[in-house]
């Protein structure tokens, strides 16, 4: 039996890397795009927001909640040129990208699937480690499977062989792009070049998913437990097409049930939030919770995974070792050791997150790297003062001796 949904929404994540030295430029582009502007937080507009990060998590990535009505001014007052500065000084920065038209696209085969881009944001951050999230939605009374088949077959819309697989299938159906390949094009205008990104191990051609949909509540309430459709939400983790047949277990999938009638799942490649709309806050509150509050914790968990690799990658580098060491020390105290939320349900979401990417597996790396590194120093430190005692005390030998003769003639 086909699962009927109540709301949906499909965040496709793409990350991409700046080199440091080009940030501020980067930033200016930004800021040249007449299609893009910079996000402004405040605590009135975005109290719920405010009250999920802690002071120190708030201050590192929503700057702006700092902005004045008279000093956002004063900033807009600027030149350009120092604008950029500016921001590319904060840790975090995000801009809105607005497109002129709701961009409109059918996907799949038969009918389609209509879906559209709804929000484009670019979050940046100052170590040249940035994101694009582009929220998708699907129209006209969509299936749970036109879900499962349309974030199947959407997230890998950037693979060179994607024609082999029928990804061309998706059509763009408004003027604002003629085909999937104006939509690659359009997101290389705005991330640029890999390089950065493939250094750092980075996948380049399929996006991260973030995913919400709330089934209706026929089909999971009282009488009908979620074992009835555990399936379809093992599909819907894992991003599979509705008809696949494969045998479906749950062994690499973390899943977080703290909601009533919800199922998260976390894996490397996504998050989902599977609901029903037998409790109406999966249709009103939730689904504007896990774009947010959730969201923003998910973009900071993967930023600190790729500044770890970065580090490690520049550990490796016998001129940047200086440096690297202080920002390693830096990114210690200033963010890992430092609580996310103090909210209970987003504190073990986060930790879940946390356990899927294998984050204190490879901090622990990069500490060991650190470690083996300081020792070395501070090897090579007590050698060369070693020798410059030896180097003194010879002098003085030397001295004393020819002071020893000088002084015997006399």
């Amino acid at each position: 039996m086909e699962l009927k949904i109540n709301y949906q929404y499909t965040y496709f994540i793409h990350p991409f890397v700046v080199k440091e030295k080009k940030y501020p430029k980067y930033i200016l582009r930004l800021l040249k795009d007449e299609n893009c502007k910079l996000k402004r937080f405040e605590k009135e507009k975005d109290f719920k927001l405010y009250k999920y990060f802690t002071p120190k998590m708030r201050e590192f990535l929503f700057s702006s909640f700092s902005f004045t009505n008279e000093k956002y001014a004063r900033f807009k007052d600027m030149p350009i040129e120092t604008q950029a500065i500016v921001l590319a000084r904060y840790p975090c920065t995000i801009f809105e990208y607005t497109i002129k038209k709701d961009i409109q696209g059918k996907a799949g085969d038969g009918k389609g699937i209509f879906f559209k881009i709804q929000k484009i944001e670019i979050i940046c951050f100052e170590t040249g480690i940035c994101f694009l999230c582009m929220k998708t939605n699907i129209e006209d009374n969509p299936t749970f499977s036109d879900v499962l088949n349309f974030n199947y077959k959407f997230r890998d819309i950037k693979q060179d062989n994607r024609t082999l697989n029928n990804y061309d299938k998706i059509n763009i159906q408004t003027d604002s792009f003629a085909s999937i390949d104006k939509i690659t094009d359009f997101i290389k205008g705005i991330t640029g070049s890999n390089v950065e990104a493939i250094k750092l191990d980075i996948n380049t051609e399929r996006f991260l998913t973030y995913s919400y949909v709330c089934i209706d509540q026929s089909a999971w309430n009282v009488d009908n437990p979620f074992e009835n459709i555990e399936n379809n939400f093992i599909k819907f983790v894992r991003f599979l097409p509705a008809d696949n047949s494969a045998s479906l277990k749950e062994d690499d999938i973390v899943s977080l049930a703290k909601w009533k009638y919800t199922k998260m799942g976390i894996t490397k490649y996504g998050v989902t939030l599977f609901s029903s709309s037998t409790d109406i806050n999966n249709y009103t509150t939730l689904p504007n919770e896990f774009e947010q509050q959730y969201l923003y914790t998910y973009i900071f968990e993967l930023y600190k995974k790729i500044y770890l690799k970065k580090l490690s990658l520049d550990f490796k580098h016998p001129t940047k070792i200086k440096n690297v060491r202080k920002e390693f020390i830096s990114f210690t105290k200033n963010i890992w050791i430092q609580e996310v939320t103090e909210d209970e349900a987003g504190t073990m979401f986060d930790h879940k997150v946390k356990e899927v990417l294998g984050l204190k597996t490879l901090y622990h790396e990069v500490k060991t790297e650190y470690d083996v590194l300081y020792k070395e120093l501070n090897i090579e430190k007590n050698k060369n003062v070693t020798i410059a005692i030896s180097v003194i005390l010879v002098i003085s030998l030397i001295f004393n001796i020819l002071n020893f003769v000088w002084l015997s003639k006399y």
